[in-house]
């Protein structure tokens, strides 16, 4: 199973749209907010399950601010992340999906990527795909693989 993790487009679908024809099949897209009114426009481009929540920019949008569901029997929670002040570090972030019991966490909100492996939980940021803050300012999305017996394996990529 592929799936494809991105955030923070602000409206920018060109670099969505080349990595999607870039990546084969996917099997899921995940958008971790800050679409401002692009829900649907982002919907079309895929023809598999799309989750998203909402985004500190997504005013007025009736977006879920967290969804949490399972990938291969993995617990994955998502959000934005600035509802658990993600730019001051992930330590609320990560006490909330151990909480919850999730396995994988994911957020944005930062425009920098972001892996972390430990024994009970993955804490990953895409970074942003339109936007990038990070040293370089290579726009990124994270490529999600998880195989036949459930293992998942994630790479930070650049455009």
């Amino acid at each position: 199973m592929r799936i494809l993790i991105v955030s923070d487009t602000h409206k920018s679908h060109v670099n969505l749209e080349k990595v999607l024809k870039q990546t084969e099949h996917i099997d899921t897209l995940i958008h971790l907010g800050d679409v401002e009114g692009r829900e649907k426009d982002i919907e079309a481009l895929v023809d598999c399950p799309v989750h998203m929540v909402r985004g500190n920019n997504d005013f007025f949008s009736e977006l879920p601010r967290e969804e949490e569901f399972f990938i291969g029997g993995h617990h994955v929670f998502i959000t934005h992340g600035h509802g658990y002040y993600v730019s001051m570090g992930e330590e609320r972030l990560k006490l909330e999906a151990r909480g919850r019991g999730a396995d994988i966490v994911m957020y944005g909100h930062t425009h920098v990527p972001a892996l972390t492996v430990e024994s009970d939980l993955v804490t990953l940021n895409p970074g942003s795909i339109a936007y990038p803050r990070q040293q370089g300012r290579r726009a990124s999305y994270i490529l999600m693989q998880v195989d036949e017996v459930g293992k998942a394996d994630f790479e930070v990529c650049y455009i």
